[in-house]
């Protein structure tokens, strides 16, 4: 039996998935969800390091259990600043933006 050999795949045709992104106009929607998903993700293991359940970070924010749900959630974009910056400064961080 005869062997075949692949072709190995040429990358001349792949772009970055940046430039894809900004071709298609998705990438600021794209950037903005990933800046939520870290930010969510940070909050939430600050959280963890202070053993603070949502429940109560909710009650020191004086706020709804179901804001905090918000808060967490990345794929939900609707946070304001005001409120990240409350969760924040409970959970012993701070909220730095910058332009670049």
């Amino acid at each position: 039996m005869k062997k075949i050999r692949k072709k190995p795949r040429s990358t001349a045709k792949l772009i970055a998935l940046d430039d894809f992104l900004k071709g298609e106009g998705k990438r600021d929607e794209f950037e903005a969800i990933a800046i939520k998903e870290v930010l969510a993700w940070q909050i939430a293991e600050a959280m963890k390091a202070n053993n603070l359940s949502r429940s109560a970070l909710a009650a020191r924010m004086k706020t709804s259990r179901s804001q905090i749900g918000r808060l967490l959630d990345p794929k939900d974009g609707n946070v304001t600043l005001s409120t990240l910056q409350r969760a924040a400064r409970i959970v012993g961080r701070s909220l730095r933006l910058e332009l670049v």
